[in-house]
């Protein structure tokens, strides 16, 4: 992993080449790195990317996710699912690592977003603490079935809310 330094602006680039999935050798430049160190981290990410390792970081497996399940979304689904992924699950497991991450840090994670509350200062409801819990699971099940994850530690934790079942009433005509 080489990171070079570019004496016109002071900032740091990496160079280098990989395969990609038709098998074919590709190289990739990327400048504007402040530090050796940052250029480098990011090399390291772009390529276990590449790879598929599940030692990756989270937020990097997130942006993995988007690119396999978003042509075959609808719009407003996959904004559903950003918009949770965003806001509720990547500040918390963003910096940390896939394979690292376990049951005991997701019942962490459950009791964190309980404790939340809307913009009006009330508590989130059951079926949106379900619904947020099953974004996770889908993002944990999503490496199990195509990265090699061993373990789904979100099903592992269990479930965290409940769906609210509401009896749809109909009108007849005669009620009409």
């Amino acid at each position: 992993m080489a990171a070079f330094k570019n004496k016109a602006n002071g900032t740091w680039y990496v160079q280098f080449r990989y395969t990609d999935w038709k098998g074919e050798r590709q190289q990739k430049l990327k400048r504007g790195f402040a530090t050796k160190k940052e250029a480098q981290a990011w090399e390291r990410e772009f390529l276990m990317q590449k790879q598929a390792d599940v030692n990756m970081t989270f937020e990097s497996f997130a942006q993995l996710y988007e690119k396999d399940m978003k042509p075959k979304l609808k719009l407003n689904t996959w904004l559903t699912k950003e918009s949770i992924i965003q806001k509720k699950i990547l500040p918390y497991f963003g910096k940390r690592k896939l394979s690292e991450i376990t049951a005991k840090d997701v019942m962490d994670w459950q009791n964190a977003i309980r404790g939340l509350t809307d913009a009006k200062g009330k508590p989130y409801s059951p079926t949106y603490l379900k619904t947020v819990h099953n974004q996770l699971s889908a993002l944990f099940n999503h490496a199990v079935r195509y990265y090699g994850l061993q373990v789904n530690p979100a099903a592992k934790a269990g479930n965290m809310g409940v769906e609210e079942r509401r009896e749809m009433l109909f009108w007849t005509k005669e009620q009409w």
